[in-house]
């Protein structure tokens, strides 16, 4: 049996002892973005995906060695932990192996079988699956007895049958095999229920459906679970086979040869076919089924949450507008448009209602108003929520534009995921008790266009809602992705700690929310940090937090100017050594490219710090506290194309990536409605990922293959050649692929489609989710 660090090694492609290494740091209590960053010689370079990977690993393989030290108490309590038992359970790599072997000995409701056993059938049930030339009926009159509950002939042999069936299935090597033979050829079947069809019809793609159950893609399996939790489809897992029958017939011959049962004629045979034929319908397929489709979901679960957290993340470090004046428009019709304005800092400054649609329609009066308003506070960009009346309310910030021309406006629409979410949250209410909850959210999404990052991070990472079936996904293990992609986002980024929120801060490494609040509070009590070593005065910040959080805090402007960038303070030694030999200050060096490149990172190096840091603080020395997100842009809406209506097949348009899902890139063209850019139209190369080609936040152009306004439905394509309703000369993707003998049936094109459109058909199969 391999140890867990061998295991975890494996899985990250690493070697036990970097593994080892940091697993101990990891128990020393030490951050996944400080062990990445500050502790490369010790971990020999391990990245904080591999690092994340690692922690996920090490926390499944620690409680799986806690339920194998369990199981081999319970057996053992039970008398009943064989050297032959103990090695099986010892060296089980897997939940699910373990459970196969304590299935016999686990503790549970007094079943039929029990009950036999102690009627006194077992030694019944055993003469009859060892010597099957009696016939059963001659064997069970001599376990006829009243007095112990069996009251004849078919009452025996039904107990007997009980115990056969229960031996057999918890058999935990037939167990294993039959799972892995289910896994590798099954395959989920789905069908309408009676009756159900228009309810379900948001489910018409699924109402028979037929793939394999090892490769259905993520978003299809977790569609046909939510399809059955509402009570639309019935789902079943089918034998590999050539037919469902066929496949049930192999099943019940592998249990029959497992158990060493066989049809040679003899009396008692035809009675342990039809036990064979219980055990495999009533126990090993429904119970392996159940299995299967949990593992299924599991694995659905964590490419889901895997997107989930990779959109995350292209919004979090989405280009910031920086320090410039914003104003926030939070669109809205009949209970107005709330307007904020706040400065380069993000101070609010002015705050309104304008009514400029239905039913009041006080176009012009707003229009005045919003020109006012960016005419006092000299505002730079305006920010507009992509909400009911968005485009509306852009076309109103074109007009304030105009009529401002010296102002030299910007406009430029923002997600507003999540920004009631933070309205009505406690963060909130701290920064504005006394503003109301309906003008919170324009601030927000004024903040969230100078810097993303420090805005939405005050925010529930599930409630930014750029996943694919967030709902339907393990909650737990959702919040943990979530919150490790925001901390690595925050950290890799880095903080001013003198103008950082208390969110902001909390998600630093080795800050917790109290702590960061500390931070706050000192910082408004005795004005800013003017050196790292300062943080050391803020109560509950000691000296471990200090190690994992001072290189992710930035201080400009302040005593040392080391303290502005990533060097962690434990290493201004080493640029010390750097001074001292060029015989130059520290503020000379900082920035001068030609210089830094010129140094060797092996003269500088010592016992604790080898070159891997060293080149880290020469390249951190030429940028120093550089911005790893990209410069900010934005797209130009074509002007007339405000609603689907006004969309026409063939157009070229310019968007912005809004959400990316294992079956292509969701694309703002503004129009209300995000359009589809399926996996097989992002490129004219084959795409296995589509974060390969976009990322939520992209600017793309894009043309427009299919309009379908019953359904709200928008086909985009980034192949610009691409001409609508002819077939698409490309590699098919995989979920388009046939395989196997008895390939999974593709859905047609919508009728309204030519019946040639590639395109159209690809856009139907991927909108199945």
């Amino acid at each position: 049996m391999l140890s867990i660090e061998q295991r975890i090694a494996e899985d990250v492609g690493a070697q036990a002892a970097q593994v080892r290494a940091a697993v101990n740091l990891l128990d020393d209590g030490a951050t996944v973005p400080f062990i990445a960053r500050y502790r490369k010689e010790v971990t020999g370079g391990l990245d904080d995906t591999q690092l994340r990977l690692l922690e996920e690993r090490l926390r499944y393989l620690r409680e799986l060695e806690d339920r194998r030290a369990s199981i081999l108490a319970s057996v053992g309590e039970q008398g009943k932990l064989s050297d032959a038992l103990r090695e099986q359970i010892e060296s089980a790599d897997t939940k699910a192996r373990l459970e196969d072997l304590y299935l016999p000995y686990k503790p549970k409701r007094r079943t039929k079988a029990q009950i036999a056993r102690e009627a006194g059938l077992e030694p019944l049930a055993t003469a009859l699956r060892e010597d099957p030339s009696v016939a059963p009926e001659t064997r069970a009159e001599a376990y006829v007895d009243a007095d112990k509950g069996v009251a004849d002939v078919k009452a025996a042999l039904d107990g007997a049958r009980a115990i056969l069936m229960e031996t057999i299935a918890e058999d935990a090597a037939l167990v294993g095999e039959l799972r892995d033979w289910l896994w590798n050829g099954g395959r989920i079947r789905a069908r309408v229920l009676e009756g159900k069809e228009n309810e379900g019809a948001k489910f018409s793609d699924y109402f028979d459906h037929d793939e394999a159950i090892a490769t259905i893609p993520s978003h299809r399996l977790l569609a046909l679970m939510r399809a059955r939790n509402e009570g639309i489809l019935e789902l079943d897992l089918a034998p590999p086979g050539v037919d469902a029958e066929q496949g049930h017939r192999e099943g019940e011959a592998r249990v029959a040869r497992h158990a060493g049962i066989a049809q040679q004629g003899r009396p008692a045979d035809a009675w342990l076919a039809d036990t064979v034929h219980l055990t495999w319908h009533v126990k090993l397929h429904l119970h392996l089924k159940l299995d299967l489709f949990a593992r299924a979901r599991e694995a659905a679960e964590d490419a889901a949450i895997a997107v989930f957290g990779d959109n995350l993340k292209d919004l979090l470090l989405a280009a910031p507008a920086g320090p410039k004046a914003v104003m926030g428009l939070d669109p809205g019709i009949r209970t107005g448009v709330k307007v904020a304005v706040v400065d380069a800092t993000g101070k609010l400054l002015d705050t309104t209602t304008i009514y400029p649609h239905e039913p009041r329609r006080q176009w012009d009066a707003s229009v005045a108003e919003l020109g006012r308003l960016c005419q006092k506070h000299q505002v730079a960009l305006i920010a507009i929520g992509n909400g009911t009346a968005s485009r509306e309310t852009d076309k109103l910030a074109g007009d304030v534009i105009k009529k401002n021309a010296t102002l030299k406006l910007a406009k430029i629409v923002v997600s507003e995921a999540g920004a009631s979410v933070y309205s009505a949250s406690e963060t909130a209410a701290r920064e504005f008790p006394d503003l109301d909850v309906s003008l919170r959210g324009a601030v927000s999404i004024a903040r969230r266009l100078q810097d993303p990052l420090a805005e939405l991070v005050k925010i529930e990472p599930k409630a930014i809602g750029v996943g694919q079936y967030q709902h339907d996904v393990n909650q737990s293990k959702l919040a943990r992705s979530l919150d490790a992609c925001v901390e690595d986002c925050v950290n890799g980024v880095g903080v001013d700690v003198n103008t950082a929120s208390a969110p902001l801060l909390t998600r630093v490494a080795g800050l917790s929310a109290s702590v960061a609040e500390n931070v706050v509070r000192h910082r408004d009590d005795h004005g800013a940090f003017r050196s790292r070593k300062a943080l050391l005065g803020v109560p509950r910040l000691g000296e471990k937090a200090f190690e994992q959080c001072a290189g992710f805090l930035r201080i400009g402007n302040g005593d040392n100017p080391l303290d502005a960038s990533a060097v962690h303070p434990e290493a201004y030694p080493v640029v010390e050594r750097i001074v001292a030999r060029c015989g130059r200050e520290v503020r000379e060096i900082i920035g001068d490219a030609s210089f830094l490149r010129g140094l060797k990172p092996e003269d500088y190096t010592d016992d604790r710090f080898g070159v891997p840091t060293v080149r880290d603080i020469l390249s951190e020395l030429e940028k120093p506290g550089r911005d790893p997100r990209p410069e900010f842009v934005t797209p130009s809406f074509a002007e007339g194309v405000e609603d689907m209506k006004d969309l026409v097949v063939g157009m070229v348009l310019e968007g912005r990536v809004t959400n990316v899902a294992a079956f292509g890139a969701f694309v703002d063209i503004g129009v209300h409605q995000d359009g589809l850019v399926h996996v097989s139209a992002l490129s004219h190369q084959y795409v296995k990922d589509p974060r390969d080609v976009v990322k939520a936040g992209d600017i793309v152009k894009v043309k427009v293959m299919e309009v379908d306004l019953p359904r709200k439905r928008i086909g985009l394509s980034m192949r610009l050649d691409d001409v609508p309703g002819e077939a698409r000369n490309t590699r098919p993707t995989r979920d388009e692929r046939p395989r196997g003998k008895n390939p999974r049936k593709t859905n047609a094109a919508p009728s309204s489609a030519p019946a040639n459109n590639a395109l159209a058909a690809a856009f139907a199969r991927a909108k199945k989710h």
